[in-house]
């Protein structure tokens, strides 16, 4: 089977490493990978191939500037000739991503059935241009990945034909387990930094609806400098830009804030292992944060990833003074951590084998194909 995998973003090469493994090692299948090259920073790409152990993409399309209009459509001009010439069995896309949607309306174009990892994931906020993203390829789809029976549940409701799914674990889990005792046996980034375990918070902040509205962004950046704690920001170039646009940086000079350039993945598993809670909005790292025990906030209004609300890890604070003044509070008190339900609804480590086996078996039995009709069975 010949498949071709398509990746364009830091989240995405975490979520394909472990797959990428399990196909490597599997002589039943030929591998094309596929680079946008949406995120382009060395310690963005390239750095993530050589931490992960796998091969650098077959080709890199270098298309990271432009509106979403301009990046979608000049991907889909260049991910159609190479799908063209390549002629695989089968493309993987995942997540939410620019890339994501590109890579997948390419393909179903051409009749090249898609499998799209991460399906049925919804933040129901048609703002978030990811939300649209996920939804437009969970439509395209021929074999629709979900990691949990919510998500399951959303495709079912939405139409979608119960056998054209797969439900199994997340295969970012299967990446921090795989390399955690790396991380915090190889890394560097405590020491250098001059930090203590659990003696620090853990920022991260990137998406659209916080960096490019001023007001919510100055918001976040205010309520920060409030707190007593040292706040460890790997910041996003993209980010950077922003806060100086808006004339923003003076936020970033308190002794709160101590600022790095975007890190690599073991780098970062190290300080999110030792960090004593998170604030972020991005949805891979609420599931990092849950998988490594760590108490999560969410700078957002909303998550697709409901199981880390629900089970106590994770608290939605927005861009809300109080309620993130609040969900601060909340995880400093040792008995409300003790209230957490950490079993991991996102899998053992073992989501990627199981994966790959069922996309090799559907493949042989022919059930890899573009549906014909589309109606609940």
């Amino acid at each position: 089977m010949k498949i071709l995998i398509i990746s364009g973003a830091r989240p995405q090469f975490i979520k394909l490493a472990p797959i990428i493994d399990e196909i490597l090692q599997n002589d039943e299948f030929e591998l094309y990978q596929l680079h946008t090259g949406q995120h382009f920073d060395e310690n963005m790409s390239k750095i993530f191939f050589s931490e992960l152990n796998i091969p650098l993409p077959d080709s890199n399309l270098d298309i990271n500037r432009g509106t979403h209009a301009e990046l979608v459509g000049r991907m889909l001009i260049e991910i159609e000739k190479i799908l063209i010439e390549q002629k695989p069995d089968a493309v993987l896309v995942a997540g939410d991503t620019n890339s994501t949607i590109a890579g997948g309306l390419a393909a179903v174009k051409l009749q090249i059935p898609v499998i799209h990892l991460e399906s049925g994931l919804r933040s129901f906020d048609y703002r978030m241009p990811e939300e649209i993203n996920r939804r437009l390829t969970d439509h395209l789809s021929s074999l629709l990945i979900t990691t949990s029976s919510t998500a399951t549940e959303t495709l079912i409701s939405e139409g979608i034909k119960e056998s054209w799914i797969f439900q199994t674990g997340d295969t970012m889990v299967d990446g921090i387990l795989n390399n955690l005792d790396r991380a915090v046996e190889g890394s560097k980034m405590l020491t250098n930094l001059g930090l203590e375990e659990k003696d620090y918070l853990l920022l991260t902040l990137h998406r659209q609806e916080n960096v490019d509205d001023k007001e919510r962004l100055k918001a976040i950046l205010e309520t920060l400098n409030e707190l007593n704690y040292k706040i460890v920001y790997p910041i996003h170039p993209r980010t950077m830009n922003r806060i100086q646009h808006f004339e923003l940086g003076y936020l970033l000079k308190s002794e709160n804030f101590i600022l790095t350039d975007p890190l690599g993945y073991l780098d970062f598993i190290q300080l999110e292992k030792h960090a004593k809670m998170i604030l972020t909005d991005s949805g891979g790292i609420q599931k990092e944060a849950l998988t490594l025990k760590v108490p999560c906030i969410t700078l957002r209004d909303n998550t697709e990833w409901v199981e880390t609300i629900e089970q106590g890890t994770n608290i939605l604070a927005g861009a809300e003074k109080e309620k993130i003044l609040a969900a601060v509070t909340y995880f400093n008190n040792r008995i409300n951590l003790e209230k957490i339900k950490w079993d991991n609804p996102y899998g053992d480590g073992t989501s990627s084998k199981v994966m790959v086996q069922e996309i090799l078996k559907r493949f042989k039995e022919d059930k890899l194909t573009i549906p014909t009709h589309y109606m609940i069975e």
